[in-house]
């Protein structure tokens, strides 16, 4: 079974992040990740950028849903 865990880990080896916070029951997973690699990205282009990412690891998490942000983006939500 996956866990969270393992869904953050295979978040952080293909992006870099400044912060990932990963919840689920082993099937459907919530995210929240802030990366650089988001900048001058739209919202959805962000999330495309994560799922391409993850790939074939995309196959073993049923579901997986995303609030993705920039650090400057990140900073305006504390």
């Amino acid at each position: 079974m996956v866990t969270p865990e393992n869904v953050r880990d295979y978040i952080q080896q293909g992006l870099a992040c400044e912060h990932v916070h990963v919840e689920g029951d082993g099937r459907h997973f919530d995210a929240v990740i802030v990366s650089k690699e988001f900048e001058g990205k739209g919202m959805l282009q962000q999330q495309r950028f994560v799922f391409q990412m993850l790939g074939d690891k995309m196959e073993l998490i049923h579901a997986l849903s995303m609030k993705t942000f920039t650090p400057e983006q990140w900073a305006k939500q504390a």
